[in-house]
C-alpha cells in the first residue's frame, strides 16, 4: 500500500529569509564597511600630516657647494683670522684713507647734529654706533698705557684725541667703518669678533712696527684712521697710517 505522503526535497526545506533578516544582513554589512574606512576628518588629518613632512624635507634640503664644508665644525674650523686680517686689511686701509674726513670738520658736525654727521660721513651696522674714516695732524703728548694723547688745533675746546699705539689695539672701528664687511660674510658672532680682532692685529705689525711710543712727545704726527663714535669729547683713533715729522 502506497502512503499518501510524500518526502520534501533539501532544497525545499531550506526557508526563504524573511524581509527582516534581510535588511538586518544588509545593515551589518554597510556597518562593517564604513568601519573600515576613515572619516572624512582623518582623511584630512592624515593629509596634513604628509604636507607637513614634505615641507620639513623640502626645509631640510640645503644646496650645498661642492666646496663648501659639510659641517659646522668643518666651518668654524675653515677661518682662519690671521689669514683673514692679512688678505683684508690691505683692502680696507686704502677705503678708509679715500674715505677719510678731516677730524676738524667731523667733530663739530657731530656736535652740530651726530645723527646727521653719522648718515654723512659714517657707517653702522644696525643700530650700533657709527664708525668714520678720519685723518688728523697733531702733535704727541702724554702716554697713556696703548694710548697717545694728540695735542690738535681746529677742535672745540675739551675735545680729547688719543691714538691707539700699542701694544693693545682693541675695538671694531677698521671692521666698521667701510660698510663693507657685513655679518652675513661670516658664520657666527665669534667670527665677525675675530674678523676686527684680525684687523688689528695687522695694525700692530704692519702700521705700527718700529714706532716708539716713549719718544712720540712733542713729535708732529700724522694720522689716518678709524673711530667708533660714543661722544664727540673723545676720539679714540685706530691707525691705518701713522707719520712722525723728524
Amino acid at each position: 500500500m502506497t502512503s499518501s505522503s510524500s518526502t520534501e526535497s533539501p532544497a525545499e526545506a531550506v526557508s526563504e529569509p524573511t524581509p527582516a533578516a534581510a535588511g538586518t544582513r544588509r545593515q551589518a554589512a554597510r556597518t562593517r564597511t564604513v568601519a573600515t574606512r576613515p572619516s572624512r576628518k582623518v582623511r584630512a588629518i592624515q593629509a596634513g600630516v604628509v604636507v607637513v613632512v614634505l615641507a620639513a624635507m623640502g626645509l631640510a634640503t640645503e644646496w650645498r657647494d661642492a666646496d663648501a664644508p659639510a659641517t659646522r665644525a668643518a666651518a668654524e674650523q675653515t677661518f682662519d683670522p690671521a689669514k683673514y686680517g692679512a688678505e683684508t686689511f690691505p683692502k680696507v686701509a686704502p677705503l678708509i684713507e679715500r674715505n677719510a674726513t678731516p677730524l676738524t670738520e667731523l667733530v663739530p658736525a657731530l656736535k652740530a647734529d651726530a645723527d646727521a654727521a653719522g648718515e654723512k660721513y659714517g657707517k653702522r651696522v644696525g643700530s650700533s654706533p657709527y664708525s668714520f674714516p678720519v685723518s688728523v695732524d697733531g702733535t704727541g703728548a702724554d702716554l697713556n698705557g696703548s694710548l697717545l694723547a694728540l695735542t690738535v688745533e681746529g677742535l672745540p675746546p675739551g675735545t680729547q684725541v688719543w691714538v691707539q699705539v700699542g701694544p693693545a689695539i682693541t675695538g671694531t672701528s677698521l671692521r666698521d667703518a667701510t660698510g663693507t664687511i657685513k655679518f652675513g660674510d661670516f658664520l657666527n658672532q665669534v667670527q665677525y669678533s675675530d674678523a676686527g680682532t684680525a684687523l688689528n692685529n695687522e695694525v700692530r705689525t704692519k702700521v705700527l712696527a718700529g714706532v716708539q711710543p716713549n719718544a712720540l712727545k712733542g713729535k708732529k704726527i700724522s694720522v689716518v684712521g678709524a673711530f667708533t663714535f660714543l661722544t664727540p669729547e673723545v676720539v679714540t683713533l685706530t691707525p691705518v697710517t701713522f707719520e712722525v715729522t723728524p
